[in-house]
């Protein structure tokens, strides 16, 4: 029984960056010899075990055989004459197949050091094409690696290319396409997992919405980048300069959906697009089951970014109509959330990356302003029932246009 330290934390050991999690895998061990000496089993699909004080994982050395189409499609083999060379060949990168052992001497049965070395994104074998998922992983690592400059090998890409082909891509269910997305999101370069996704041909699959941006004009005064999907991945890319958080960058990621239905006759211009980016979002996120958070953040951004753009211009009531479409008085962190992809929007073109986009601060300041309007001291006025809620409202809107009046005047 020999126990190998493998995969991330060998690897991120050898670049020279944090580890976050060790995991561990057993040569030449039994599940019944594990819990008798105090391991825990968690794994469903195959013996993973809890260290009885560390609680870090340890896996027994499988191997494994595709079975069926998809993620679930696979038997497994974790007996005792598995051997360690075995189990990391079954692992899906080079980088990824790395173990060490109990001396710290670092076993390299398929060049993943040489691979490390050069910032190469490489499968292990021709097992890579089984395992559709595998395809959102390399996205993944390539949002996580990217700033290291790693890039997708041409053999991983074309391979990526063929499962895409083969429709491996639509055996993948939703939770786990949702799971590696929203991992992708909170990665320093989100928008290489969407481009990655797009080159080998699963975003068109998975996300249809957001691959047909690709090519849409818009209008060249606005939109100096002109192409919607370079504008889109543009916006992503400032969402992660002003916010690590994913929701944020889902938001950003998907505000402008609607301009990929837009009428042909109508382009460069896009009216209407935010009521049907709206329906877009609500549609995907149903179809991974994107947790609320995610998906009402990015619905009102879809719906509303182009009110907050426009807040130096519109009436009074406009904006005081916004704040209260977007629940902003009972959600102000999900407002602040909403106003940094507004401004990730505006800054997601050239020449706009450090644009003072004071609309964001202005809705701000209105919205803090009138939300100290004090109910209770209206209701000590006098007024009753729906009067109260119509003396907020017009108590909230005479400060919007004092301040409007200020700004205007300033």
């Amino acid at each position: 029984m020999k126990t190998y330290l493998v995969g991330g934390a060998v690897r991120d050991r050898l670049l020279n960056i944090p580890v976050k999690d060790n995991d561990w895998v057993v040569v030449g061990a039994t599940p019944d010899e594990m819990t008798k000496n105090g391991f825990s089993a968690v794994g469903k699909d195959f013996p993973v075990f809890l260290h009885p004080k560390t609680h870090e994982e340890y896996a027994l050395a499988r191997t494994e055989r595709k079975t069926a189409a998809g993620y679930h499609g696979f038997e497994f083999h974790a007996e005792k004459d598995v051997t360690l060379e075995e189990d990391v060949k079954r692992r899906d990168l080079t980088i990824n197949a790395l173990a060490e052992d109990e001396h710290g001497k670092v076993i390299d049965y398929v060049n993943g050091q040489e691979d490390l070395r050069n910032r190469i994104l490489r499968h292990v074998s021709p097992a890579f094409a089984e395992d559709p998922v595998r395809i959102l992983r390399i996205a993944r690592f390539s949002a996580r690696f990217a700033y290291l400059g790693f890039t997708v090998a041409d053999e991983t890409m074309q391979l990526m290319k063929n499962m895409v082909k083969q429709g491996e891509v639509d055996a993948l269910v939703a939770e786990r396409v949702w799971q590696e997305t929203a991992k992708a999101l909170s990665e320093p370069s989100p928008d290489v997992f969407i481009e990655v996704l797009r080159k080998c041909g699963a975003l068109k699959i998975l996300f249809p919405e957001i691959d047909r941006l690709f090519g849409v004009p818009q209008p060249e005064e606005h939109h100096p980048e002109i192409d919607t999907g370079v504008h889109t991945m543009m916006v992503l890319q400032q969402a992660c300069l002003l916010s690590d958080d994913p929701v944020v960058r889902f938001a950003a990621l998907t505000h402008d959906l609607g301009k990929g239905t837009t009428d042909k006759d109508i382009l460069p211009h896009h009216y209407g697009h935010e009521e049907r980016g709206y329906y877009l979002v609500k549609e995907l996120c149903k179809r991974y089951k994107v947790p609320n958070q995610f998906t009402q953040l990015a619905e009102i951004t879809s719906r509303y970014h182009t009110h907050v753009h426009r807040a130096l211009e519109v009436k009074p009531k406009t904006l005081l109509k916004v704040l209260n479409a977007t629940d902003a008085y009972r959600r102000p962190e999900r407002f602040a959330q909403f106003l940094l992809a507004c401004t990730a929007d505006s800054h997601g073109r050239p020449g706009y990356e450090d644009y003072d986009y004071q609309q964001a601060p202005f809705f701000a300041m209105i919205r803090n302003n009138t939300a100290a309007v004090d109910v209770q001291a209206i209701i000590k006025d006098g007024f009753e029932n729906e009067k109260i809620s119509n003396e907020l409202h017009n108590r909230r809107l005479a400060i919007i246009k004092d301040l409007c009046k200020e700004y205007t005047m300033s």
